[in-house]
Formats: C-alpha cells, structure tokens, sequence
C-alpha cells in the first residue's frame, strides 16, 4: 500500500477540557478512563485508530494544571514531553473560555518551541453562543498558525471522522506499528488498574482521589468447572490518609464493594470474560513525592 499513511499525535490540554472524551469517541472503545474530577489521566497512553488508508497512534496526556507536589510535576512533564517525539499536535481548549487563560498560553508556548503541526480542537461548542466562538477562534489565530481549526462537542461522536480527515491530510506515508486489532499498547493489568481507578474517581468524594493509585498484584487466567475462562484479579487501592482508607472502604464495606461492583461489570465487557475481582485497601503516606512510585507515570 504505498499510499498508506501513519503518525503520531499528541493531544493536549488543561484538566477537564475532555481530551479523554474525544479520544474514546475517535477510536471508538473505551481506552482512557473519564471522570468529571481534574487531572483523571496520569500516563501518557497510546491509542490506535486503524482506517481504511492510515494508522493513528493517539497519546492521551495528563491535564496541564498548577502543580501542588511531585506526581503534578511528573504529570506535567509527561505531557510536555510527549510533543516532541509526535507528528501531529490536537491542542484541546474550551470554548467556554472567553480569554486565552494562563495555562493555554503555557501550552501554546510549548506548541511554538516543539514546532509542530497543530490542530486546534475547541471543545463544548454547545454551550456557547456562534458569536463568541468566533471571537475566541480569532483570538487563537492571531497567536498561531494552525493547520486548521475544529469546533466541536467531544461527547458526539459525530465530529470523529472530521478529527481524523483533518489528521489524516497532515500524517506522511509509513507503516503499521500495530495490528489492526489493536487499540492500545496497555496491558491488561494496566487496564484493570485504570478502570477500577475509574470508579474510585467516580463514587468518591472530592479529596480523596488524587490521593490514590491502583497497583496489580494478581493477574491470571484459569477455566471455571464448566471450562470457561474467568480471569483471577487482585488490586490494591493505595491512598495517602488512614482517614481516607476508612472513606474508600465505607459504613460495612459498601463504597468498596461498589467499587469493585462497578469496576467488574466495566472489565468482564472490556475482557470478554468472566471476572473474579479482589480489591484491598492499604495506606502509603506521600506515595505521591515518592519519586521510584512515579516512574511508572513519566512519558516514555
């Protein structure tokens, strides 16, 4: 196929601006996990939209935001340094915004120095008036030169072809990195992680979250009596307070066992399998400045 096109893109943004949203609608399988709570993406993950004539490989990066420790500064980082090593830049922004606030200018910067081609996604289109989203649409182009300008609402999926035609035009001939049953390079721990995450994010209250992180111990596939595969999972849920632990615990157990409800209803249709899932609960005070923890968060 010589006409077959490949790349890499990149998609940035401040927290909440629904980078997650879009990516899942765009590959069309849940690959990222979302949440209405900032800073809900901590790796940079790589997704993959096989088309007719291209391959693009997608890496979702964590919010940019004020940072308040060291998984913030990793967090950060791993998003700047995703920009150099892709072709494509989808630089998300809310249409809501009737400034170029601080931390698009921060991005913008990063955009001019990496001099890469850049689309500019404005996202919840829905919630404002044409006029204004033509004022902010100016505001953009004097700053920069982008390759094109797309307004959008990144909970309809109906915008997702246009996003990957306007991708598309940009990328260079090249290869397949992936197999074109693949849609993204995480493992299935990896996943697991996230979704029970997820579902911490989602049915906690507001502190507590950004105080935890999911770790695998178990992974392992067996046959049930009636020979049908059932994977055997075990996480643990690490968080900073014992106070805390008691919260994601809960009165009887129940905010945990909602928990792990949730997250095995979310990994049976993820896997295509039965799910056995055990979840325990541990505190590890200042995990979030421990600097060998948040590794396994830095851009690789």
């Amino acid at each position: 196929m010589d006409n077959f096109k490949s790349g890499f893109v990149s998609i940035i943004g401040r927290t909440n601006v629904g980078k997650s949203t879009l990516l899942n609608n765009l590959i069309k399988e849940k690959v990222v996990i979302t949440a209405n709570k900032p800073q809900t993406t901590r790796n940079a993950i790589r997704a993959i939209a096989n088309r007719e004539n291209s391959q693009i490989i997608f890496i979702d990066t964590p919010g940019i935001h004020k940072p308040k420790n060291k998984l913030s500064e990793t967090m950060n980082d791993t998003a700047f340094s995703s920009l150099k090593d892709v072709d494509v830049i989808l630089f998300l922004v809310e249409a809501t915004s009737k400034e170029i606030g601080k931390g698009d200018s921060l991005l913008l910067e990063k955009i001019k120095e990496a001099k890469k081609k850049t689309i500019l996604i404005i996202n919840k289109i829905d919630l404002v008036p044409k006029e204004s989203l033509l004022s902010l649409i100016s505001k953009y182009k004097d700053e920069y030169d982008f390759e094109s300008v797309i307004p959008i609402s990144a909970t309809d999926s109906k915008y997702s072809e246009v996003v990957l035609d306007e991708i598309e035009k940009l990328l260079k001939p090249g290869p397949k990195y992936y197999e074109d049953d693949e849609y993204t390079d995480q493992s299935l721990r990896q996943i697991a992680e996230e979704i029970v995450r997820e579902k911490a994010l989602r049915l906690l209250q507001d502190e507590v979250p950004h105080g935890i992180y999911v770790e695998t111990d178990k992974f392992k596939s067996r046959l049930t009596s009636k020979k049908e595969e059932i994977y055997d999972i075990e996480v643990c849920i690490y968080c900073i307070k014992n106070s805390h632990k008691g919260i994601i615990i809960g009165k009887d157990g129940n905010m945990l066992k909602k928990i792990g409800s949730s997250a095995r209803y979310d990994l049976e249709k993820s896997f295509g399998t039965k799910v056995n899932l055990k979840i325990w609960v541990k505190v590890k005070e200042d995990w979030n400045e421990n600097s060998s923890i948040l590794k396994r968060f830095q851009y690789k």
